[in-house]
Parts: structure tokens; C-alpha cells; sequence
């Protein structure tokens, strides 16, 4: 089975990333002066796991976070430049925007390929000067330059940076530029957040550290940022929420660290500074990451976390199965009880987002019956379900090369098509029918219902809330007097929505209302993170509706 291009597609990919020598070539100058017009564009991806497209209506916004690598390259640039950010997620790209520049620069992930290509050979079209950067361009450096690219920055900008500026003023052209290491992330400056247009958003991203001490053999983000956590001092972290704060940000911020907790003692000394911090600026935002499992084992860490007002993280499970797991070299997933690890982290305070992979060497026939278990056992409702994608510059993209099990050919119709990309060690029509069926059981509303009340029930309730049982005193939030307001209305909004949808016209409308009552009365500090995982069910049953439809197209036959 086969998808026609322009089906729905769906990335799980967040990065990717492989090495290439650097090209060069000598070509006609052109402007490099001080008034260079840069025109920043991010382009829109197709529908997957994170755009959360139905949660962002009902907050009424129009995306879920801002392009953070786009941001921090713009700071980086000479200060003389005009700069214009254009974020095709939340807006549209003009014939003005087109005139006013004079060198576009392009940034996208795996998942933003095929309007990624389109925007490089449309600026080329027209006259512009074209820089490429970010992990899909460094995954496949020849497409990009094929479409017309000028300059492509591989690596981190921080010390990238500087060859393209040198290549440029040179009048080079049809050039990759790569430092090849690493750069010290104190020379990162705070992003230009004031480019963005701030209320578009339901959450902005800031990072704390790169890298990650772990070597899973699919990802590639060892391959990409290394294995040593590069920390950025506390100080510029701090200053950077300052930045936020004064620009009058007062909402969810995601910490998009490979690893938070990669290095710990960085990690802690951050929470002991950002928890005083907070509470002298009126805690005015929650926080949420991504960290590995050994968080689980780690209670003092969590309790900063939840200190300094966390409130859900995102851990690579993966899989219940311990002999993938041990095939995919991610051993720290096998020290401890995985339930017991997410068990901990939500009994201690902090939501949990799993990610779980289906089609790793090592499987046996009846994985997916045994995460499905895994998911119920645990009470997880959000969980990100994926297939293997082998992504250019992993280990496996390189074991299963030398194997002769890589469809290099079909790179892309794990994008597109819904197939794997690779030969797997057990049948693929018995992979992705367990990975449809997941995606089907999981997602199905009564369920995805049942496991969110469960786990709303487990998590233990607010600091505030202990703190008012204990007669502690606690410093208020003190949110912008606007957006609170409107965060008030967009809330009741959001709970009305909630209530008609399934609460009047779905089938299970009197589960829907035991449950509001359950929670209320049982762990009423909770109610809102509840209907916030509901709201966020939304989107995640759009996802099944399509994926059902998908599974329909991969069975008919040619």
C-alpha cells in the first residue's frame, strides 16, 4: 500500500541530523552591506502529535510554541541588520514580506520537508540570497542544495555562525559551512523574543543545556548536540525569564533541554536559584521538559521541580520490552521498574507524557497488547505513539545500513505513506496493525477518559492546596492584569466546550460527569490540569479519527 503525496502526514521526528564535508565555491558577489533585510520564516508542518491544533482554538491561540532556533539565530546576527520573523504556523507570507528582503533565512525539522523545499526554491525564484539551517537540512544537506540553497549552517549557531558571515562578505555561494564542534552554550545569547508575536502562542520555549549523557540508538540527538550536557550558567537563564517577564509573558514555558536532568548538579543549582526567583516575581509561569527515566529514582529532584512550579514532563519509555530495550543500548530504562518510574513521578507531583516506540529489534509478537497494558497499568493518558522512523546520523540508521535492512529509497514513506523505512526482524503488516490498534484502543474516548481520571486521582494535590491545609503562607500568582482576564475567558470557554462535547452530545456523557465529580470532590486542586488533559484528548481523538482512516488505506488493495 502506497499513500498519494498530499495525505495526511504525520512526524514524529523531532530532530535529525548527519555529517557532510564542507563545499565550497566562489560566485558573484552581492549585497552584504549594513542594511541587509533578513526575512526569517518557520515553515508549517503537517498534522502530528505536538501542534495540538484543537487545545490552541479553544485557548484561542494559534499555535502551540514559537520557532525558539529561529529566535536565537536572529540574536546572532549583526546588530545593524533589519530582521522580520514570519511564522507560517500562526501566519501567512506575503508578496511584501517577498519585496523586503534581501536574504531569506530558512529553518525546519524532518517533518517540515516538503514546505520546507518549497520555500528554498521560491526564494531562489525570487533573486534572494538563501540560508538553510536546522536538523532537516543537516539530514539531507544534497536536496536542499539541489532546490537552490546559498549558504547551509550545519551545527549550532553559536560558533557557526561566523562562517557564514565570512562566506558571505567572500561573496561565496552553494556552500555547507560546519564548525564540527561543539560550542560553549555561554556564548548563547537571549533569544529575540520580542520578534515574536507573543499572544499567538499557547507556550514559549527557552533551553537550559544541549546534549544528553545517553547513547539510545535511534536518537540522534547524541549524534547532534553529543553526549556531555553544555549548560548555559543559571545567570542567563535567569535573565532570559526576565526578558520574558518584562515583555509581559505570563503563561507555560517549555524547557526544551534534550535531558534537564542530563547534568543534575546544573539541573539542581538552576532549581535553587529559579525557585526564589519565582517567588519574588509572583510565580508567573509553569514549567514543563523533557528528561530520562531516572528522574523517577530521584524524589529530592522532583520535589524542585515541583517547587519551582513544574508541572508535567515529557520521558522516553519507549518500550515494556526489555530485550529492545536492551538492543537499542537504552539501558537506563532497564534499572528500575518502569512502572514503578512513572508511578513515582506522578505520585510525587508531576504530570507525565510517555513516549512509546512499537517496531524495535527485539520485539516479540504481542507488543502492543503488552503496552497497552503498560499505558493502563500506569493510568498515563498522553502518549506519544510511535513507530521506528531510522533517522540519518543515528547508530541504527548506520547498523541497519551495514545490515542491508535500510529502504533508503523509502526514507520518506514513513512521513507519508505510513510504512516502515527499514527491514524489521518480525513481520511489518503485524507492527503496524498493533501500532493502528494502540492507536485506536488508546485514543478511544471512554478510554483515554477513564485514565485520565485515574491519574488525575494518583497525583498528589497542589503545593498551594497542601500549603492551605497546613496553614503554610504561599506567594500568590500575580499574572498581567489583561492576560489574566483573558486567560479567564478562554478558559471558560474551553470548559464550556468541554462540557457540550462530551459532557451533552457524546454516548458517555454520564461518564464524563462522574468524573468532573469525582475529581472535584477528590482532588479539587487538580481540576484544572484535568480538563486541561481532556482538552488536549481533543486533539489526540482527531489523531486516532485519522489514523483509522490510514489503516483503512494501508489494507485496500492496489
Amino acid at each position: 500500500m502506497r499513500l498519494k503525496k498530499g495525505q495526511f502526514k504525520f512526524d514524529h521526528s523531532l530532530r535529525a541530523a548527519c555529517s557532510h564535508p564542507e563545499q565550497t565555491q566562489i560566485a558573484s558577489p552581492s549585497k552584504t552591506g549594513k542594511n541587509m533585510k533578513v526575512l526569517l520564516i518557520q515553515p508549517n508542518a503537517p498534522l502530528l502529535y505536538w501542534k495540538l491544533p484543537k487545545l490552541c482554538r479553544l485557548s484561542g491561540k494559534k499555535a502551540l510554541y514559537p520557532p525558539l532556533g529561529l529566535i536565537t539565530v536572529a540574536a546572532l546576527l549583526p546588530s545593524e541588520w533589519e530582521l522580520r520573523l514570519v511564522d507560517l504556523e500562526i501566519e501567512r507570507l506575503t508578496s511584501q514580506d517577498w519585496e523586503w528582503a534581501d536574504m531569506v533565512m530558512i529553518s525546519g525539522m524532518v517533518s517540515h520537508r516538503p514546505n520546507f523545499l518549497a520555500l528554498v526554491r521560491e526564494a531562489k525564484q525570487r533573486g534572494k540570497i538563501v540560508v538553510a539551517g536546522g536538523p532537516y537540512p543537516s539530514s539531507d544537506p544534497d536536496q536542499t542544495m539541489e532546490a537552490g540553497c546559498d549558504f547551509l549552517i550545519k551545527g549550532e549557531a553559536e560558533n557557526t555562525l561566523p562562517l557564514f558571515l565570512a562566506a558571505l562578505k567572500e561573496g561565496r555561494r552553494g556552500v555547507i559551512l560546519d564548525k564540527g564542534e561543539k560550542p560553549d552554550l555561554s556564548t548563547s545569547p537571549i533569544p529575540r523574543f520580542d520578534l515574536l508575536k507573543l499572544p499567538a502562542y499557547m507556550t514559549l520555549g527557552i533551553q537550559t543545556s544541549r546534549g544528553c549523557p545517553y547513547a539510545c540508538e535511534f536518537c540522534n540527538v547524541s549524534s547532534l548536540f553529543g553526549r556531555k550536557s553544555r549548560i548555559k550558567e543559571t545567570s542567563q537563564v535567569l535573565a532570559e525569564l526576565q526578558t520574558l517577564y518584562d515583555l509581559g509573558w505570563r503563561r507555560e514555558i517549555f524547557i526544551c533541554d534534550d535531558n534537564f536532568i542530563g547534568n543534575r548538579a546544573q539541573a539542581v543549582d538552576l532549581l535553587q536559584q529559579l525557585i526564589p526567583w519565582m517567588q519574588e516575581h509572583g510565580n508567573p509561569y509553569s514549567f514543563w521538559t523533557q528528561t530520562s527515566v531516572d528522574l523517577g529514582q530521584d524524589l529530592e529532584m522532583i520535589d524542585l521541580m515541583t517547587q519551582a512550579n513544574f508541572g508535567m514532563i515529557f520521558i522516553g519509555v519507549e518500550t515494556p520490552e526489555e530485550e529492545a530495550l536492551a538492543a537499542a543500548h537504552k539501558f537506563q530504562n532497564l534499572s528500575h521498574s518502569l512502572v514503578e518510574t512513572v508511578n513515582n513521578i506522578t505520585t510525587n507531583g508531576l504530570g507525565v507524557m510517555v513516549s512509546l516506540i512499537i517496531g524495535l529489534d527485539g520485539e516479540k509478537p504481542g507488543t502492543g497488547e503488552r503496552i497497552r497494558a503498560f499505558v493502563e497499568e500506569t493510568a498515563t493518558p498522553l502518549i506519544m505513539l510511535n513507530f521506528l522512523v531510522p533517522l540519518p546520523g543515528t547508530k541504527l540508521w548506520q547498523r541497519l545500513r551495514q545490515e542491508g535492512r535500510l529502504l533508503e529509497d523509502r526514507f520518506d514513506s514513513d512521513l507519508v505513506d505510513k510504512t516502515l523505512s527499514y527491514v524489521p526482524t518480525r513481520p511489518e503488516a503485524e507492527i503496524m496493525e498493533e501500532y493502528f490498534h494502540l492507536w485506536e484502543y488508546l485514543y478511544e474516548p471512554r478510554h483515554f477518559l477513564k485514565r485520565a481520571y485515574q491519574f488525575i486521582l494518583r497525583i498528589r494535590p497542589t503545593r498551594a492546596a497542601m500549603a492551605k491545609t497546613q496553614g503554610t503562607p504561599q506567594t500568590p500568582r500575580r499574572p498581567a492584569a489583561k492576560e489574566h482576564l483573558r486567560d479567564q475567558l478562554y478558559g471558560l470557554r474551553t470548559f464550556l466546550a468541554l462540557c457540550w462535547r462530551r459532557g451533552v452530545l457524546a454516548p458517555y456523557r454520564w461518564q464524563y460527569w462522574r468524573q468532573f465529580w469525582g475529581v472535584y470532590r477528590q482532588n479539587p486542586s487538580r481540576l484544572v490540569k484535568y480538563l486541561k488533559i481532556l482538552a488536549m484528548g481533543e486533539d489526540m481523538f482527531n489523531l486516532r479519527t485519522a489514523m483509522l482512516k490510514i489503516r483503512e488505506d494501508y489494507h485496500r488493495p492496489l
